[in-house]
């Protein structure tokens, strides 16, 4: 029943997901290579599914060999070049871990700033992610999207960390409505 069931996970069948849990599947059960089922949804991104194995019990928390949990797969989906803001969001909500690390010490937001991912940052930085924490080679979020450019998360954070009371000074001047501009702020 398990492979079955992780069949349909895969093939987003919620019909089938909710048919298998209702006849006594695990509804934390792994895949071949110890992904959850939460894990596989959330990393399609299928809010719809990942609503329905939370409300079945799945462990928002459970995590793989890799140290990976469902939000940090859920942040980005490299097959298809995107993030999910609303499952971090559903998964938050759920009581999901926003500050658990993957490898070399990586959280969810450093993740999600590394790829871009303003949607997901902005989900973050409103669960109260930690945005001064940094990665065993002492990078905060801020310091990995800045090596790769991404204006609009870049300005998130620097926002973040003056909140914060950190930062690098603040900026009197206001970009226009909608633009993609960076402040670049000089130390005083």
């Amino acid at each position: 029943m398990r492979e079955q069931l992780v069949k349909s996970v895969k093939a987003g069948d919620i019909a089938e997901v909710k048919r298998m849990l209702l006849a006594g599947a695990d509804v934390n059960s792994r895949d071949e290579e110890e992904a959850t089922l939460l894990m596989l949804a959330s990393h399609a991104g299928n809010l719809a599914l990942v609503e329905t194995l939370i409300e079945a019990g799945a462990d928002v928390n459970a995590h793989d060999t890799r140290g990976w949990v469902p939000i940090s797969r859920a942040v980005y989906n490299a097959e298809q070049d995107r993030g999910f803001a609303d499952v971090v969001q559903v998964l938050i909500n759920a009581g999901a871990n926003i500050e658990a690390a993957i490898a070399y010490g990586v959280r969810p937001l450093m993740l999600a700033a590394g790829y871009g991912e303003t949607a997901v940052v902005e989900v973050l930085l409103q669960a109260n992610a930690e945005v001064l924490a940094k990665n065993e080679g002492g990078y905060t979020a801020l310091m990995m999207v800045k090596q790769k450019h991404y204006v609009d998360v870049v300005n998130l954070l620097h926002e973040a960390e003056q909140l914060a009371g950190v930062g690098e000074g603040s900026c009197a001047t206001k970009n226009a409505p909608d633009s993609n501009v960076i402040t670049f702020l000089k130390r005083a």
